[in-house]
């Protein structure tokens, strides 16, 4: 099952949950309990539960996965229009365009100062002992004003 239905089951049983143990408080207030503090903590922690796995999985957006695409962790990123990622330097050709396009397509751009980011690809050439020297093997842009993602 993925996240995303497992948290929209998992909301509504929490609520009810949090129902059933707001009302065992009130029960509790009124016959005087020993635990009627412990049940308010409870009982709103498990409303609060129930909310939290319903806007998550309302906001949750799976991760875009390109066929030929290999996973690249971003080793650099302004926060603004630059990111750049890092690959073993033998890849195709075909492998660097599907990875860009997956890097891209995977931004998002909430909380950048641009709406137009680059996206680089590099690799680590060696160059001496112990120095090595980084090779751009491909560029794209993502446009956050064209795409709604």
């Amino acid at each position: 099952m993925a996240l995303d239905q497992l948290l929209l089951t998992a909301a509504p049983w929490l609520g009810w949950s949090g129902l059933a143990l707001g009302v065992l408080t009130i029960v509790a207030f009124l016959a005087n309990w020993g635990l009627r503090f412990r049940l308010v903590g409870v009982s709103s922690f498990t409303l609060l539960l129930a909310v939290s796995c319903w806007a998550f999985a309302v906001s949750y957006t799976p991760p875009v996965v390109v066929e030929g695409a290999i996973r690249a962790p971003v080793v650099f990123d302004n926060g603004n229009d630059l990111v750049v990622a890092q690959v073993p330097p033998d890849l195709d050709s075909s492998t660097v365009e599907a990875t860009l396009q997956q890097l891209a397509g995977n931004l998002r751009g909430s909380g950048r100062g641009s709406n137009v980011v680059t996206v680089r690809l590099r690799a680590l050439k060696p160059i001496n002992d112990g120095l090595s020297q980084p090779v751009i093997l491909g560029e794209t842009e993502r446009d956050f004003r064209r795409s709604a993602s």
